[in-house]
């Protein structure tokens, strides 16, 4: 029987793409990404995916969820497998390109050095047999594996990361929610402006060229040199219009959140967020040390135990273990949280500390309450729920893939708040980066939206040791 031939290029202009199972696992639907060009799947591939389908993980999933496409390629292609599987399928028509599958045994020529039998030396071969057979068309490697990508380049191979599940490829360019105004921004945008008093609050609106800049819920600010500083969150916005409203003071003891004030600008733009009933989604980014958790949590008891705002408080925060999962661990559901929860108790602690004319007992007594009204719940379980107007907390929210951050905010029911608390530089998940985190999607999908708002919190007030660690280590 004659060997298959490789797949040949009607059009040498479009690339070839091998896929490396990671990508797959990641994304499924990064089948129908890559639009014109062509996939080639080798059979280690199918063989990795095939080994990985078992299980409840995101990964497990994934890799069914790529199965189940391929299986629907395949069968409802009259083609033959040698001459490429049309990739367009309904709901994904974007992709014009075919899928190749390996259908013979390719001996590649590989260093000695890569040992035989490997799954990625093995994929290397397949691209390098590839390039061999095809000289005129680009063949890239697609991986997430930077180890792999570092060997295609040191083989002369083309390599690349699979840049589709990425919101951002510079996440300094991450929408911050804040937005410094120039010195000459009254001069250029006041000129017709109108002003009104309501509620205790001054609203502006102005007219400019960088209204159309702005965004709903964007904070705008103005330092000036010795005298009273500017703050406002923009409330309307159009093509050459903006509507700006002054902000509660929460710096003022007299506006203190169950005994805190904040201690700097982005801590009081987050209060206002908050505090705020109009706000049904917040998300805080910033480092350790810079309050997120404090500042939601003080809001969270004073709009759930004196406003009556919300029934309880629920906090939640993915597991991310050393070494087994929660279910090793004894107890109810909350009792095998706790050990990820001891955040919220040293919280807790410098809220209950805040009343001091209670003495002992009543710091006791207010603790109970307080904890009576805190739910802490697992991710494990939260497919299915609905929450009826609850303040909800999703604590290192940087650790969620975006389809894990849909499952959650879902779940909000009428009346709900859901605050998503992180630090993108701190992901403990090896599947994600600043780029692909569910934090980083969330930001970027919900500006702009009158019901949401986001605030990148930047200087730390934790203590002079942790503010100078965060520096220098």
């Amino acid at each position: 029987m004659p060997p298959r031939k490789a797949p040949a290029a009607t059009n040498p202009a479009t690339k070839l793409f091998v896929l490396d199972t990671n990508v797959l696992m990641h994304d499924p639907t990064s089948l129908f990404r890559f639009e014109e060009h062509d996939i080639y799947l080798p059979m280690f591939v199918l063989e990795e995916l095939d080994n990985n389908k078992k299980g409840m993980t995101e990964v497990a999933r994934n890799a069914r969820q790529t199965s189940r496409f391929l299986d629907e390629l395949v069968s409802e292609s009259a083609q033959n497998i040698d001459v490429g599987v049309s990739l367009q399928m309904q709901g994904n028509q974007a992709a014009t390109g075919r899928l190749f599958l390996q259908t013979q045994f390719i001996n590649h020529e590989l260093p000695p050095s890569l040992a035989l039998g490997k799954a990625d030396n093995a994929i290397l071969g397949v691209v390098m047999f590839l390039q061999k057979q095809q000289p005129k068309r680009a063949v890239i490697l697609v991986s997430k594996d930077i180890n792999m990508r570092i060997k295609a380049r040191a083989l002369g191979l083309s390599a690349q990361d699979y840049f589709n599940d990425k919101v951002l490829e510079d996440t300094d360019l991450l929408y911050t929610g804040v937005l410094a105004l120039p010195q000459d921004f009254w001069d250029k945008h006041g000129k017709d402006m109108k002003s009104g008093l309501q509620n205790g609050h001054t609203f502006y609106d102005i007219k400019g060229p960088l209204c159309r800049d702005l965004l709903v819920n964007q904070f705008v600010y103005q330092e000036n040199d010795g005298g009273t500083p500017f703050y406002a969150v923009v409330t309307g916005q159009g093509s050459n219009s903006a509507m700006l409203r002054t902000l509660t003071d929460y710096t003022h003891q007299k506006n203190a959140i169950w005994g805190i004030t904040a201690r700097n600008r982005e801590q009081n733009f987050v209060l206002n967020l908050l505090m705020n009933p109009e706000i049904d989604f917040v998300t805080l980014l910033g480092q350790a040390g810079t309050g997120k958790t404090l500042l939601t949590l003080a809001a969270g008891l004073m709009q759930t135990l004196e406003h009556k705002l919300y029934s309880e408080i629920i906090i939640t925060r993915v597991t991310v273990p050393v070494g087994e999962d929660i279910g090793f661990l004894p107890g109810t559901e909350e009792e095998k949280m706790t050990p990820w929860m001891g955040a919220l108790d040293d919280n807790l602690d410098v809220l209950n500390k805040a009343d001091d004319e209670g003495g002992e007992w009543g710091r006791a007594a207010t603790r109970d309450l307080i904890r009576s009204r805190i739910k802490i719940k697992s991710l494990n379980f939260m497919r299915g729920r609905t929450f009826l107007s609850k303040y909800l907390i999703i604590d290192e929210a940087q650790n969620l893939t975006p389809k894990q951050m849909k499952t959650l905010i879902t779940r909000a029911g009428p009346g709900t708040k859901v605050v998503c608390l992180g630090n993108i530089a701190q992901i403990d998940t090896p599947y994600l980066s600043e780029g692909s985190s569910g934090l980083t999607y969330v930001v970027d999908r919900f500006k702009g939206w009158e019901h949401s708002g986001h605030v990148t919190l930047q200087r730390g007030e934790r203590s002079r040791l942790a503010d100078h660690a965060a520096e220098v280590l």
